[in-house]
């Protein structure tokens, strides 16, 4: 099988799942193996790209010529390739867990629950996939629009005006902001392709690469840079696995992913290093790290915690980009590896306590470790990920971003890390206290939440584990990516 089709087929796999699911919404077994199926053969074909990935390999597959030089087309580079593997990967575990949880909560509209992931995740890989600025705007906002309907599935109220503050504000962003530095890119540079080195260097203004970047950043809302973070919290009033599929399998991902490549390969680092003109991005990615991570200090809510903390983390990764050197490009792809497979844990593990326990505030989790032993243990190493803990896969990217902003003297940098680190300590070891050192009395509690719920949080939080011990996979292909950066522009 061709890499060209493999590509394909990646693209294709989510969308025949999403088209056959409607024909077995009165069989739940045959609809649910449909996911299940999918979601591994989406994995497999992702699984087969990465040896001619890593051997030096970039597969292509070019599917139609908008106008001259300007096309739909599929590319896949060492960023590309890790995204994909995160959210094919997890997607497996999401589908198990949906099916625990759905059918505990007795949910309504399951089917059209279940096809929307598939287009969220066809969605998904076309982003990870773009080989060019054009392709991944299409796809973003395929992405966006399939996971409104999520966003909305509970029916309430809440629910509603969380999706259209969802939709407001990610179509909005892209519309005013992201469309119009596309078009300027175009004008600028005559292509959208991402090229090693990027695109823009030598072709416009210091002043105006700053601006440009400035529409990228934050016309990239999914990846929640305030003051364009609203939209995530608002969005937790969905179902858990929705939660998880924003925060770690899909959407706030694509944000993140999306300013890294576009730094990589449309900027060039040593374009925006050598301009200087993009030292602000540093600051604002700071601040949105320590304010996000002070707000989520005053959450009772579990879930609303969690959100304000991807609003933080995801920071992280802006604020790798923005160092503009190659550790710090590592840091930022390893960390969106390590925030995927913590995050998702944390999530899964707010739906099990909820589902077992029918709690949802941190202040009622007293005790609640001796209830969910499985659940809760899965949660800790989450949450010591999260705070970038060894041996958790979070301490990896953290370590990269640091050691980088200590090699160009970017203190200002440092110290958030150091900061932000205490503030994460303050935010997740009080809950896991809570659980353990606490009693909880008078609680009539299930022992554990369905088995298709708990065995993915401890997968999850496995691996979480296995990301630090053995990480050469994400590890090479986020090399790969830094290696990139020093190749300049053709002509």
């Amino acid at each position: 099988m061709t890499p060209a089709t493999l590509i394909l087929l990646a693209l294709v796999i989510p969308t025949v799942v999403a088209v056959l699911l409607p024909l077995f919404a009165g069989r739940p077994n045959v609809r649910e193996a449909v996911t299940l199926i999918g979601a591994v053969a989406l994995f497999a074909v992702v699984l087969m790209l990465l040896p001619v990935v890593l051997a030096g390999g970039r597969p292509e597959l070019d599917v139609w010529t908008v106008v001259p030089g300007l096309k739909i087309a599929f590319s896949v580079e060492p960023l590309g390739m890790l995204f994909a593997l995160i959210a094919s990967g997890l997607w497996i575990a999401n589908s198990v867990y949906s099916i625990g949880y759905m059918r505990a909560e007795k949910a309504h509209r399951q089917t059209l629950f279940y096809v929307c992931f598939a287009i969220a995740l066809a969605g998904t890989m076309g982003v990870a996939l773009a080989g060019n600025l054009f392709t991944l705007f299409l796809f973003y906002e395929v992405l966006t629009i399939s996971t409104y309907p999520l966003v909305t599935h509970r029916g309430t109220e809440e629910a509603r005006n969380a999706g259209r503050l969802y939709l407001l504000m990610l179509l909005g962003a892209s519309t005013i902001l992201l469309l119009p530095a596309l078009g300027w890119t175009w004008v600028a540079a005559e292509t959208l392709d991402f090229r090693p080195g990027g695109i823009l260097g030598g072709v416009v203004s210091n002043t105006a690469l700053g601006l440009m970047l400035g529409l990228y950043v934050f016309g990239t809302a999914k990846a929640a840079v305030m003051p364009l973070h609203f939209w995530l919290p608002a969005a937790m009033v969905a179902p858990t696995p929705v939660s998880a599929l924003l925060h770690a399998v899909a959407v706030v991902k694509a944000g993140v992913f999306t300013i890294l490549k576009v730094t990589v390969y449309t900027f060039g680092i040593e374009t925006l290093a050598e301009a200087g003109t993009g030292d602000w991005l540093v600051y604002v990615a700071g601040i949105t790290i320590v304010v996000a991570s002070a707000i989520a200090l005053r959450q009772d809510n579990l879930k609303r915690r969690l959100a304000y903390s991807t609003v933080s983390q995801l920071s992280y990764v802006v604020l790798g980009a923005a160092l503009f050197t190659p550790l710090a490009i590592v840091g930022a792809a390893m960390h969106i590896a390590a925030h995927a497979v913590s995050k998702i844990t944390l999530f899964f593990s707010a739906g099990s306590l909820h589902t077992g326990t029918h709690v949802d505030n941190i202040s009622e989790m007293d005790g609640i470790g001796g209830k969910q032993p499985w659940t809760m243990a899965a949660f800790t190493v989450g949450a010591l990920s999260m705070i970038g803990v060894p041996p958790t896969a979070g301490f990896l990217g953290k370590w990269f971003i640091l050691m980088a902003a200590v090699a160009i003297g970017q203190w200002f940098a440092v110290g958030v890390i150091v900061i932000s680190t205490m503030l994460n300590a303050s935010y997740f070891l009080p809950i896991v206290y809570r659980a353990y050192r606490r009693t909880g009395e008078g609680r009539v509690t299930l022992s554990e939440a369905p088995w298709p719920m708990v065995l993915p949080l401890v997968v999850t939080a496995a691996i979480t584990v296995l990301l630090f011990a053995w990480p050469d996979v994400p590890y090479r292909l986020a090399e790969m990516l830094s290696q990139s950066v020093a190749v300049g522009p053709p002509g």
